[in-house]
């Protein structure tokens, strides 16, 4: 199963996801791409076995994941400060990936229906998703 933490700025959201999806499936390959070199880097900190920074590799590795994770503001054009490229948000908006996002209002992208909750909860909430489709057998 190909696994993609996709997260921007200082990648402290993907960092969460990291350390709590090796928690949980320490067997799991998990491929973190970051818009920018930190949030790469804090990533792979965190436990991701592999890591690539920039627009081709989100447009490249989009293509056959099976489940990516990040921030809502991945699916959005010149969301995280201008760090999500039209390319980039298309590519994983356009993923037949099963696509698990985060809410943030930090983007001017707001859910109507989402629970204001911290980043733990949140967080918590991605792993349980992941459980599911993996016990399902959904992303295989």
């Amino acid at each position: 199963m190909k696994l993609l933490v996709i997260d921007g700025q200082g990648g402290k959201m993907g960092k969460a996801v990291v350390e709590q999806l090796k928690a949980a499936f320490p067997e799991q390959e998990i491929i973190a791409i970051g818009t920018n070199s930190i949030a790469t880097s804090t990533m792979l900190k965190a436990g991701a076995d592999m890591g690539a920074t920039g627009e081709n590799p989100v447009i490249y590795n989009s293509a056959d994941a099976d489940i990516i994770i990040g921030p809502i503001g991945i699916i959005v054009a010149n969301s995280l400060l201008g760090e999500v490229t039209p390319s980039m948000a298309a590519a994983v908006s356009g993923s037949k990936a099963v696509k698990i996002l985060i809410p943030s209002n930090k983007c001017n992208s707001h859910v109507v229906g989402t629970q204001d909750l911290s980043l733990s909860e949140y967080v918590s909430l991605v792993i349980d998703k992941v459980k599911e489709l993996i016990i399902e057998n959904r992303c295989q």
